[in-house]
């Protein structure tokens, strides 16, 4: 469906997307989702838990001014259940009755919370995207037993789920169980601007690594792994986060060969020309933009075998390496550093799979469409068809 045609059928809609964090993928994915449904005629506003703190995010936010006629709202919220919620829940309700919203869209763990507690005298149909989020926990844990059963209890409160990965939809399934509401796959996409190639800077490092700085994001296991190089090689770290000062330490023991900068928050494709070959290797994901982006750029990339991450490789997931084993991704940085026409060849099969099958435009669309077959009563006796009309996959809130 071209986006002048989805305008067409669904220019009038309201949509409010609510986030607790504005970084990193999730932040990126509401940007591009946001801008999307605001040039096909949608009317859009963003509710966040605090403003953005790094430059790369203040200038995507700036960006996105113009597209959120609906406004762009700061509304505290803490990363854990607390008894601030209270009020926000009471602001939420107020603030999307006031806008008359008829799509309340939350990400991530803490906005779909909100969005699915929210009183239904609030308005509106309520559809969540975990991003990962509560479905990283491990299901033993008590804090993954205690967000589980309030996924469990809150998906009679859900209209659609919309997972922008396979593997978040297992996820799902095999932690939480059914759905029962509709659950539809949309991947994550890129932007024409992503698909213009990248080159390396004269005096480009070996790695570059581009991220949160955080344990999750593998960056422990990325600095031992290139103590294990017997070769002299060069790791540029781009990005921000709690744990910098603990990968400083790590890094500072690094063996003489090696070498490792920090250097601060940067744009993506700015940081992919710090380096000859990005590493991607984190220890959970769901559908990570840093791959898709290196993808599209056309850059060498090295990546850990997880979440959505294969989806993204196709057939050439292979070529993954196992998560949180520095070893085997020394071997893969060896690889790399050794075999460069070979990395270049997998670059460009890579470009060719992600400028083709994971499109940003398209993701719009067909989020849009999803909204369109739960607030049609002829088409949501018919969703399946109409979903499966836009590129993507549908399923019912049904085990299979």
């Amino acid at each position: 469906m071209s986006g002048r045609a989805m305008s067409n059928a669904s220019e009038s809609l309201r949509v409010v997307h609510v986030m607790r964090a504005p970084l990193g993928g999730l932040f990126r994915h509401v940007c591009d989702l946001a801008q999307g449904q605001h040039q096909a005629g949608l009317k859009v506003g963003i509710v966040m838990g605090e403003a953005p703190r790094d430059p790369v995010s203040v200038a995507r936010l700036r960006d996105m001014a113009g597209a959120c006629e609906l406004g762009i709202h700061v509304m505290p919220m803490s990363r854990m259940p607390g008894l601030g919620d209270v009020t926000n829940l009471l602001r939420l309700y107020e603030h999307t009755r006031r806008l008359g919203a008829e799509i309340i869209h939350g990400h991530g763990a803490k906005g779909g919370a909100y969005v699915r507690v929210l009183p239904r005298l609030a308005g509106g149909f309520r559809f969540y995207t975990p991003h990962g989020g509560s479905l990283h926990f491990d299901a033993k844990s008590l804090k993954g037993r205690l967000f589980f059963a309030a996924e469990r209890l809150m998906r009679g409160r859900t209209d659609g789920f919309i997972f922008e990965s396979e593997f978040g939809l297992r996820t799902f399934f095999e932690k939480v169980g059914d759905p029962i509401a509709p659950a539809i796959v949309i991947h994550n996409g890129v932007t024409e601007a992503d698909s213009v190639p990248v080159s390396s800077e004269e005096d480009a490092a070996d790695f570059v690594f581009i991220g949160e700085l955080r344990a999750l994001k593998g960056v422990g296991t990325l600095i031992e792994a290139m103590g294990l190089l017997k070769d002299a090689a060069h790791l540029r770290i781009v990005g921000s986060g709690a744990e910098r000062e603990c990968f400083e330490a790590m890094a500072r023991k690094a063996p003489h060969n090696v070498r490792i900068d920090f250097m601060g928050p940067l744009p993506a494709r700015e940081g992919f020309a710090l380096g000859r070959v990005v590493v991607l290797p984190s220890h959970h994901e769901s559908m990570p933009y840093v791959a898709l982006e290196a993808a599209a750029a056309g850059v060498p990339l090295i990546a850990a075998h997880v979440g959505g991450v294969p989806e993204i490789f196709g057939p050439d997931a292979s070529r993954l390496v196992a998560p949180g084993d520095p070893a085997a991704l020394a071997s893969a940085l060896a690889h790399a550093t050794g075999n460069p026409d070979d990395m270049r060849l997998l670059a460009a099969r890579l470009r060719q799979r992600v400028t083709t099958d994971f499109s940003a435009a398209r993701m719009a669309e067909g989020v849009t469409e999803f909204y369109r077959t739960r607030l049609d009563p002829v088409t949501r006796c018919n969703s399946g068809k109409a979903a499966n009309a836009s590129g993507v996959r549908f399923r019912e809130g049904v085990s299979s």
